[in-house]
Parts: C-alpha cells; sequence; structure tokens
C-alpha cells in the first residue's frame, strides 16, 4: 500500500505536536483578540507562503530523478507532513475560540480571564504583574499565565487586597493581590 493513504499515528493532532499544551476536556478554548490573531496570522502565512513554496521545492526535487536519496525531496515530504499537522491544530483551535475582550469586562472588581493583576509576597517583597490568557497565548517570561495554571485558577474571583494560597512547584505561597486591571 502507498504511503500516501495510511495515517502516520493514531494520535490526536494536538497531543502529536511538541510542546503544545492541551486543553482540559469538555472546556472551552478562550482566548484575547490578540491571541486569536496571533493563530490566525500564522495559519496565513502556512497555507499561503510556506505551504506552497515547500510545495514546488519538492515537486521540483521529486522531478530530479531518484527520490530514495535526494535530500530536498525526502525533508521537503517531512516537512510538508509538519506543516499540514500544524495547519489541522491551527483550524480546530480557532474554530473552538472564544474570544474575550478584557477592556470589555463588566465586573472589573475580581479576576477573571483577560484580567492583568498584580500581586506581591504577602511580606510585601517579591512583586509580579501577571496578564491571564488562553493556553496558546501563555508566555511566563512575558507575564502571561493560561488560564489553566495554578495562579489562575487560584486569582479567578479574588478581589484587591485577598491573600490567595497556591500550591507552585517551589511549595505552598501566600500572595496578596496588589491591583487589577482590564485592557
Amino acid at each position: 500500500m502507498n504511503k500516501a493513504f495510511v495515517k502516520e499515528n493514531d494520535q490526536d493532532d494536538e497531543e502529536s505536536l511538541p510542546g503544545v499544551p492541551s486543553l482540559p476536556p469538555g472546556t472551552r478554548n478562550y482566548m484575547t483578540r490578540r491571541g486569536y490573531e496571533v493563530l490566525r496570522l500564522e495559519l496565513d502565512n502556512l497555507v499561503r507562503d510556506e505551504r506552497p513554496q515547500l510545495v514546488e521545492t519538492v515537486r521540483w526535487a521529486a522531478s530530479n530523478g531518484d527520490r530514495s536519496e535526494n535530500g530536498d525531496y525526502i525533508y521537503g515530504k517531512k516537512r510538508l507532513r509538519e506543516i499540514d499537522r500544524r495547519i489541522r491544530f491551527l483550524i480546530k483551535r480557532l474554530e473552538s475560540a472564544t474570544v474575550v475582550t478584557p477592556s470589555e469586562q463588566e465586573n472589573t472588581e475580581q479576576v477573571f480571564f483577560g484580567a492583568t493583576v498584580t500581586v506581591c509576597d504577602v511580606d510585601g517583597t517579591d512583586e509580579q504583574t501577571y496578564q491571564i490568557v488562553g493556553v496558546d497565548e501563555a508566555n511566563a517570561s512575558e507575564g502571561r499565565i493560561s488560564w489553566i495554571a495554578p495562579l489562575s485558577r487560584a486569582l479567578l474571583k479574588a478581589r484587591e487586597g485577598d491573600v490567595i494560597r497556591f500550591a507552585s512547584p517551589a511549595g505552598l505561597r501566600e500572595i496578596e493581590v496588589v491591583e487589577i486591571r482590564y485592557v
């Protein structure tokens, strides 16, 4: 049987992509407008630019003859599979997205999805600011944490001045909510 008609693996597209966070079963795929646009732009780039260029390279490499030792052909086919897998993943994520605009939040006194929260240790030393975003947008080094992260879950529905206890990788921590903003 031709390899073109055999599925490489039986895993879901989300599970087969390394480093891709998965959503908890039965939950919505919340994301900010910015996160949605980033994924949509990546999908557009893959579909309109990168994939067609790679298809042309593979077509050229296939026309050169012996495909078994043709590096351009072998690498190109592998890269095409990776791109197609990413395209399927992005389409699924965008179709299931629930876009939330933080600036339109009505209850700004509590922490909800999209909030930018400033917290400090209960002793008042280490102050940090986080924005609660979708799983595909999270980047802890930039202060954007996923809404399913332990810290985010502990902060949900908190108000300014509340002291929150949560389990961090370093152990049990207590932090105080200093400020809540929706931008």
